[in-house]
């Protein structure tokens, strides 16, 4: 199964290590110092226009860590899992 996280993103549900809402999560310096970190590797990948509402951690084909800041609330993404929704 996949999930589309928004835009054109799609990942397979396999590859999917957590999703997060982006404020919540924040609040904590240890997120804080992990995103800050994983965009100065270059491993975030913005795929909103507009403020990112959640992200997800995803492993690649190498089986690093990527995150992705999606415009789509963390409770949209997890009903598209649990739902088996493509859309």
């Amino acid at each position: 199964m996949y999930l589309h996280l928004g835009q054109s993103v799609v990942v397979p549900d396999r590859d999917i290590i957590g999703i997060f809402d982006l404020d919540n999560a924040s609040y904590s310096h240890l997120t804080r110092g992990f995103l800050e970190r994983a965009e100065r590797e270059g491993r975030v990948v913005s795929i909103t226009g507009d403020l990112p509402k959640s992200f997800a951690l995803c492993r690649d084909k190498r089986g690093e860590t990527v995150v992705y800041l999606s415009q789509l609330s963390s409770a949209t993404l997890k009903g598209r899992m649990e739902n088996g929704s493509f859309e």
